[in-house]
């Protein structure tokens, strides 16, 4: 397990004085790629073949929402590898140790120059440190949309701010739009996003939204394709 140190320091509050959405989703990313320091073999094959792990899929899990000025600890593992993905837990506890989100995700390992999967030889992968997965739900990493009507939103221009170092929209900015969509009273417990497609400067994003019962289904599309799914459960 690895872990790191974190704040509600102001930045990361919203207008109630409790942690922004997005900034926890940066914080367990954060978290999940310095762990590659903690593997060396892991992180060695990686520079040596131009490699990087790419978050394909998450489902974040909310528990208690932290609010301005506490200290949380970030902790990620991993409890399951195959020679192209990765299955980890991170999550965020509060002082007392108590879980305030949980969450699964399964990331590629995919090659910087083209952006396709590549295999991690099996001597790689058994280096990696393993845990047992956290207690939580466990959700089908597909997300099905529902047979309805969609509404368009505008569109979101892709800035260059918006680009991490693996040269593409970051995964928590892809929340930060998404979140503008939702009603002020929709109360998120769960969130579950499919990463397909993803999107660099220049590009467009066309956002669609539609509710169906309880959760409301966010799709982005970059031309006719795909980007990134969401569904936000009460």
């Amino acid at each position: 397990m690895y872990s790191i140190d974190i704040k509600t320091y102001p930045s990361a509050c919203d207008e109630r004085g409790n942690m922004k959405l997005y900034r926890v989703m940066q914080a367990m990313q954060d978290c999940s790629e310095l762990w590659l320091q903690s593997e060396p073999v892991f992180r060695d094959y990686f520079e040596r073949n131009g490699m990087a792990q790419l978050l394909a899929y998450r489902q974040l899990d909310i528990l208690r929402v932290p609010c301005y000025a506490e200290n949380l600890r970030v902790s990620t593992s991993v409890y399951d590898v195959n020679p192209m993905f990765g299955y980890r837990n991170t999550c965020i506890y509060d002082s007392n140790n108590l879980p305030c989100y949980k969450s699964w995700g399964m990331g590629a390992f995919v090659n910087r120059q083209t952006g396709k999967l590549q295999k991690v030889p099996k001597e790689v992968l058994g280096s990696v440190t393993m845990e047992p997965p956290v207690e939580m739900e466990y959700t089908e990493r597909r997300i099905m949309l529902p047979d309805i009507e969609f509404d368009i939103l505008p569109q979101i221009d892709v800035m260059k701010q918006d680009i991490d170092y693996n040269h593409h929209v970051n995964n928590a900015e892809y929340l930060r739009h998404a979140l503008e969509f939702l009603p002020a009273d929709f109360e998120i417990r769960q969130i579950r996003i499919e990463y397909k497609v993803p999107a660099k400067v220049g590009d467009v994003i066309i956002p669609k939204i539609a509710r169906d019962g309880d959760s409301i289904f966010v799709v982005m599309y970059i031309g006719t394709a795909i980007s990134t799914i969401f569904q936000f459960r009460k």
